[in-house]
């Protein structure tokens, strides 16, 4: 199931939208390292964190899938936003020094295949940046927040999952230790549920975060061929009825009789 651009609004527009907005900056910024005149990319719904860490970026820009949809962004200025396919980029080869993705990975239909199309549009130093939801946390087990929606990774599935696309996982995070809970006197406390989880239960978290370096080069293994096929030419033609093959076997034999010594 895939989350509607409408329906995103209108999550991070309600107070656990903010929480849940304000523990994701939380993560992103303990792996953030700010690269000066970066060109920056966000893919999926990244609108909140384009706004706070692409100040500074040379330039910006907010691709969402098709199958999402997509808004005008940003309110003043020229529309940088764009309705793309995930696995067809409208960029160049190695144009790009950062991605961001949000609410993207878990809903594409090949992840190793938008992986790869990141990699190539990424310039030779450039980064990737991905949030998705934890398979082992509880937001992904509701879905009433968009984490319930789509496929949930764990670490490992992730890892192995970039290693496959040619990137190499440099750095970790995590995000939204408190429950998915619309009550108000749930989250009244989601600091202090914020605070204890990250020491108490890290490995439930809600989202994972994780920060990834293109990989140039990888070597390849070399399979030795256990066999060989050889192909043995046959002097009937393939599809000859079975009189004819008797008529051939029928002229040879008298052939041979004919040739016999006597």
């Amino acid at each position: 199931m895939h989350s509607d651009i409408v329906d995103l609004r209108s999550f991070y527009s309600t107070t656990l939208g903010r929480f849940a907005e304000r523990s994701i900056t939380m993560a992103l910024s303990s792996i953030w390292a700010a690269v000066p005149n970066e060109r920056l990319v966000g893919l999926g719904y990244t609108l909140p964190w384009l706004e706070r860490f692409g100040s500074d970026a040379e330039r910006v820009f907010a691709f969402m899938p098709a199958t999402q949809g997509a808004v005008v962004w940003p309110a003043t200025g020229p529309t940088a936003t764009a309705l793309v396919f995930d696995e067809e980029l409208p960029l160049v080869d190695s144009c790009i020094d950062r991605m961001l993705l949000v609410h993207s990975l878990e809903h594409v239909e090949n992840p190793r295949e938008t992986l790869n199309e990141i990699w190539r549009v990424l310039s030779p130093a450039g980064r990737v940046v991905i949030v998705v939801p934890n398979r082992r946390g509880v937001w992904a087990r509701f879905e009433h927040t968009p984490f319930g929606n789509g496929r949930p990774f764990s670490r490992g599935q992730l890892t192995e999952l970039l290693r496959e696309a040619n990137f190499t996982p440099a750095a970790w995070s995590d995000a939204l230790f408190f429950p998915p809970s619309r009550r108000r006197f749930m989250m009244r406390f989601h600091n202090v549920l914020e605070r204890f989880g990250r020491r108490l239960w890290p490995i439930f978290s809600g989202v994972i975060v994780v920060e990834a370096q293109k990989r140039l080069y990888q070597g390849v293994p070399v399979v030795q061929r256990a066999s060989r096929r050889v192909f043995v030419p046959v002097l009937s033609p393939h599809g000859a009825t079975r009189l004819g093959r008797r008529a051939e076997a029928g002229g040879a034999a008298t052939s041979a009789r004919q040739v016999k010594p006597s």
